[in-house]
């Protein structure tokens, strides 16, 4: 638990940079001599969600630092390079500040490839910057669709190739599956929706919603919060007059921590659940029990944390950082693995050793995996659709914000 305090700590970009270096700091004297390529990562640690970004953050440094550890990739020593894409005035990730920190990558040659955003927000504001330099970037995290659907190419990928890539699915199959879960799992009938205005919120709620008419549960309302409002009491009530079965919350972390809290209170026994934004560190500790207690949230992949190939990463997870991983933190640390795996394609071909040539080497990719075999379409999606379950469930034999342990995986989604 103390360590998961320090990481509340507000931390700036510099100071990330500085600590992911150090991490590989140990095995620099072997490496000294070997030629470098640099891997970003670029996370919104400032605001609302920086738990989380940490956990992904970590979960991909775990990849890097164990390639070093090995004697590099191919002769080349992994560099990473950290950007904060949060910032105070937003209160969370800032689409703007992640465009600079796009545009700080393309500006050194050494970088080849990204891991990274956390958010749709970001990734629609980095994309286009991203295609016009073939820097390819793997999310594993962001779920919005639109970024990868092929018939928005012209704005997020202007010169054509796939650049962002996903270690997740989308919310074309996170929201549906979810509404397929209220009906068929939760015998709900009618059901209130509430987004948070941001590109990831909208579009997973909007695609909630129409699964959820399509399948005959009746939506008795849709509305927008402001995440930077401190209080949805008028949404809230105006809810609890239409006595709905559930609400469906699409968002993160910063509109979704005082929801949670402002509902306990006024509609405490109704079914509650969202997307990913709120299954995380981010969600379980700033909502914290009993406001939390109950709710649902999936995550836009399989469950991972507790399955046996992944048990020596959360071992080496929990003793080097002294937290618990989450989904995310695996998804990150395959989706560096796909990178790695990458730089190496390359260096064995005896092509160069630049971005395009790894953008290739990425999208052609076929790696194994803590989730198996990662492989990706034509767009940058992986082919891989699951969506799994979850809900809050306080257990008081380990600590309120282990979130192993406090949120408990129930079954995968049924698919559309």
């Amino acid at each position: 638990m103390k360590a998961l305090r320090f990481t509340r700590r507000a931390l700036n970009a510099g100071a990330v940079a500085v600590a992911a270096i150090a991490a590989v700091g140990g095995c620099a004297a072997a490496l000294a001599d070997q030629k470098v390529v640099k891997i970003g990562i670029t996370l919104p640690f400032t605001g609302a969600d920086a738990e989380d970004a940490n956990l992904i953050k970590n979960g991909a440094m775990i990849a890097i630092d164990e390639a070093n550890a090995a004697g590099g990739v191919a002769g080349y020593k992994i560099v990473p390079v950290v950007y904060d894409d949060g910032t105070a005035t937003a209160g969370q990730y800032d689409p703007a500040q992640s465009a600079t920190n796009a545009k700080k990558l393309i500006s050194d040659p050494l970088v080849v490839a990204n891991v990274g955003p956390q958010m749709s927000g970001s990734g629609k504001a980095i994309s286009p910057i991203l295609s016009e330099a073939d820097l390819a970037t793997i999310t594993p995290s962001s779920t919005n669709p639109d970024i990868t659907d092929p018939k928005f190419a012209g704005q997020f990928r202007p010169k054509g190739k796939a650049v962002y890539f996903r270690t997740v699915t989308t919310d074309a199959f996170q929201g549906p599956n979810m509404a397929n879960y209220f009906k068929a799992k939760l015998n709900v009938k009618t059901v209130y929706i509430l987004d948070d205005s941001g590109a990831y919120g909208v579009g997973l709620a909007n695609a909630f919603e129409n699964q959820a008419k399509k399948i005959g549960i009746e939506v008795l309302g849709h509305d927008q919060l402001d995440p930077k409002e401190a209080d949805y009491t008028t949404a809230l009530t105006k809810i609890k007059a239409l006595h709905p079965d559930a609400l469906y919350y699409g968002g993160v972390a910063q509109a979704g921590v005082k929801l949670a809290k402002q509902a306990a209170e006024t509609i405490p026994t109704m079914i509650k659940g969202g997307g990913d934004g709120v299954q995380g560190g981010s969600f379980l500790k700033g909502g914290g029990f009993p406001a939390i207690e109950g709710w649902y949230a999936t995550n836009a992949g399989p469950h991972l944390t507790e399955s046996p190939a992944a048990a020596n990463f959360v071992k080496t997870f929990q003793d080097k950082y002294h937290m618990t991983p989450d989904d995310y933190s695996i998804t990150a640390y395959d989706g560096a693995k796909v990178i790695l795996a990458a730089i190496a394609e390359v260096a064995k071909s005896g092509k160069e050793m630049n971005r395009s040539n790894v953008r290739d080497a990425i999208q052609s990719s076929k790696v194994e995996t803590l989730q198996g075999t990662v492989s990706f379409d034509q767009n940058g999606d992986i082919l891989d659709r699951t969506v799994s379950v979850f809900q809050y469930r306080h257990d008081d034999k380990y600590p309120a914000d282990d979130i192993m342990h406090q949120l408990k995986y129930l079954e995968a989604a049924p698919q559309s």
